[in-house]
């Protein structure tokens, strides 16, 4: 037998004194044939103790001590870091086996105070119309009070309804408060023109989260109905935190030919304006309704995108436990790995340093631009080209500008 478990039969014959029945008492004797001495002492045993032997010990025995301090401490190790750093390695490796997009038509935006609106639709293509559309903003709330607050603020003068959806269930399907209804009063100035609606979560353990972002988003189609939408009303789609510019809606209200779906290019930042990450910020978009044909949704539906259209700040929360909450309720909880990630000193950390609170790699499809984007994000000391309410109460969202990291506790 050699040590890849492969037989070779060596016969022996023995004769008892001298004549030639050799095959009525002889016994049988097996060698491992090989050409080194590796399973030489085996040569000469008997048949039973051979085929007794397992491979494993065959193989064992061949083993030297390098051999043994690599299967005994570099392959656990590896195994370990495997397990910590898995998902690492996969995004690294996404350009191998995830081909990027198809690119979106980038069209330019033009925007001036002291340019006229019928000039500006004439630069974007457009002609312009003798009265603007009405315009209506659908979101679905969880807890982002501020960001509400910031986002309505900017858009108020030129939003015919505001329409939000707020669930008792997060995506995960974790019980949470109606934190809308709760701050309601903060909310006075857009009373008159809100349609504010509730609906109970189905609470399935296991259930993928986007099924139940899915089921919010069907319901809050429902609710634009009630708040009035009607054919070619603008309709803005995107989450709280993607926030398009007041002058964006202005010119969408007012130019006539524009695209019936149009996707929104945000200014992206992480934490607060201080950690602007890009400028690929693309899911906000505004439609052109079609009653029978528009579906709320917050995916690409369109090729055409508008450049430079706004904001969008993601995880910008004033306290600890908002960032908790959100990272353990939104649909890409399975990012939280291990539970240290939750830990209010770490989360600390990572918000002033700018780096990913869940560790990860930039979500990119070449290498260039995952090494490009890999570390900390460099902080900038600009607050030019902000929400104007933002500017206008910097004292109380402070947190949200440059030189103020640190969040509050509770």
């Amino acid at each position: 037998m050699d040590c890849m478990g492969n037989y070779t039969e060596l016969k022996v014959m023995k004769s008892d004194g001298g004549g030639g029945g050799g095959g009525g008492g002889g016994g049988g004797h097996h060698c491992c044939k090989k050409s080194d001495d590796f399973c030489g002492e085996l040569c000469g045993q008997e048949s039973s103790k051979l085929f007794s032997m397992s491979r494993v010990r065959c193989i064992m025995r061949g083993m030297d001590l390098k051999t043994y301090i690599f299967l005994f401490a570099f392959v656990p190790t590896l195994v370990f870091g495997i397990y910590l750093h898995g998902q690492k390695i996969s995004y690294f490796l996404r350009p191998l086996w995830e081909k990027p997009p198809k690119p979106f038509n980038e069209i330019p935006h033009y925007y001036h105070e002291n340019v006229s609106m019928e000039n500006l639709c004439r630069l974007h293509g457009w002609g312009i119309r003798g009265y603007p559309r009405r315009v209506y903003d659908a979101v679905l709330f969880s807890n982002e009070v501020d960001m509400l607050t910031i986002r309505w603020k900017e858009l108020y003068p030129y939003i015919t309804e505001f329409v939000l959806l707020e669930s008792n269930s997060t995506f995960t399907g974790i019980p949470k408060p109606l934190v809308f209804a709760s701050h309601r009063k903060e909310f006075d100035f857009v009373e008159p023109r809100l349609t504010y609606g509730t609906i109970g979560g189905r609470f399935r353990k296991g259930e993928n989260p986007f099924v139940e972002e899915a089921y919010q988003r069907v319901a809050l189609d429902q609710l634009l109905k009630i708040a009035g939408i009607t054919d070619d009303d603008l309709l803005i789609m995107s989450d709280v935190d993607e926030i398009p510019s007041r002058h964006t809606i202005n010119l969408l209200r007012w130019c006539d030919d524009t695209p019936k779906i149009l996707h929104l290019r945000l200014r992206n930042y992480l934490y607060s304006f201080e950690f602007p990450l890009d400028n690929k910020s693309w899911r906000a978009s505004v439609h052109r309704y079609q009653p029978g044909k528009t579906r709320y949704a917050h995916y690409r539906q369109t090729d055409d995108i508008l450049v430079d259209a706004g904001w969008h700040c993601s995880f910008c929360f004033r306290r600890i436990s908002e960032f908790v909450f959100k990272m353990k309720a939104y649909s890409h909880f399975d990012r939280v790995r291990f539970s240290h990630f939750l830990s209010p000193e770490r989360i600390q950390k990572v918000i002033c340093k700018g780096a990913d609170l869940f560790d990860m790699l930039p979500e990119e499809y070449t290498f260039r631009e995952i090494i490009g984007k890999m570390g900390p994000i460099p902080h900038s000391f600009s607050a030019v080209y902000l929400p104007s309410y933002l500017l206008e109460n910097a004292e109380k969202y402070k947190y949200l500008l440059p030189g103020n990291c640190v969040r509050e506790s509770g």
